[in-house]
């Protein structure tokens, strides 16, 4: 099964990244697309979404003995970590709202993000003169506190897209090493997504990738405030380029260095395995529909 589909395979991802090279426009105009349909979806539906990520907080009684455990290098221990409240909040609600919108398979593929569907509509027929009507959208939830409040996500190196060079049929897709500049460090990130896959009909599907970023208040925190809970206050949207618009056309890494810059991980991690942070500013900076936010207070 490995290699069924491997010399069609080759053959039609290299015409489509030489395609998608040559027309890099259309993967933007794809990349605005799924993200404001994205946004209005959720912008439309965040009053339920906003009930079922509070009820975490509600339902306290229920798993106060069994908190989730403290990530992080040095908690304080005063907040509950609230990454599956994001991911079964607003991750798993996903799939359910977009299918009003599109036809959506669940595509097996063993790394990736959060959500993997594979979309079909006819706006991206249209808006890639009928080279094809489908995006693969990669979506991860990154719910995170007052404290660590920035303008930017951590991602590893399974959430982003590469440059996906297919050199000779038994080789498979490599991406090129990035470098991930900040203003004092440097380190490589070996990102593992490649900006374009093609199933065994032989469906083009150029990769998506939004971040969404649910941040929780801590009412314990709150001046005056005699509750605690962790409600949510809004929802950052932010969509990451595919790695062709960063390696090749129109070469947004050598334009905008920092947009990726050092994670937080320490030298005792595997190097191909090191995360690297993406900058909401700079993504603003290239497009404002690159990064929207949902404020709830």
């Amino acid at each position: 099964m490995f290699n069924t589909f491997r010399n069609s395979q080759y053959s039609i991802y290299n015409e489509a990244r030489n395609h998608f090279i040559q027309n890099y426009i259309q993967l933007i105009e794809i990349e605005k697309f799924i993200s404001l349909k994205v946004y209005e979806i959720i912008n439309g539906n965040i009053g339920q979404i906003t009930d079922d990520f509070n009820e975490a907080s509600y339902l306290y009684p229920f798993w106060q003995n069994y908190p989730p455990e403290e990530r992080g290098r040095a908690p304080i221990g005063d907040q509950y970590p609230w990454i599956e409240v994001g991911e079964h909040a607003i991750g798993d609600k996903i799939p359910r709202l977009l299918e009003n919108y599109f036809g959506i398979r669940d595509v097996g593929l063993p790394t990736g993000s959060d959500v993997r569907l594979v979309l079909t509509h006819p706006k991206i027929a249209e808006l890639t003169d009928g080279f094809t009507d489908t995006c693969w959208l990669f979506l991860d939830i990154k719910s995170v506190g007052p404290r660590d409040d920035q303008p930017h996500a951590v991602m590893s190196h399974n959430q982003i897209s590469g440059s996906g060079k297919w050199q000779t049929i038994d080789g498979g897709v490599i991406n090129d090493v990035m470098i991930a500049k900040g203003r004092k460090a440097s380190h490589l990130f070996h990102c593992s997504i490649p900006p374009i896959y093609i199933l065994s009909n032989l469906t083009v599907i150029p990769v998506v990738i939004i971040i969404l970023k649910p941040i929780y208040k801590m009412l314990s925190l709150e001046e005056g405030s005699s509750d605690i809970g962790q409600p949510l206050r809004r929802i950052s949207f932010a969509t990451v380029p595919n790695g062709l618009l960063l390696h090749e056309q129109p070469n947004y890494l050598a334009q905008y260095p920092g947009l990726f810059f050092p994670g937080k991980d320490d030298k005792t991690k595997n190097p191909q395995k090191v995360r690297c942070r993406v900058s909401f500013t700079i993504l603003q900076t290239i497009a404002d529909w690159r990064f929207r936010e949902i404020s709830l207070s």
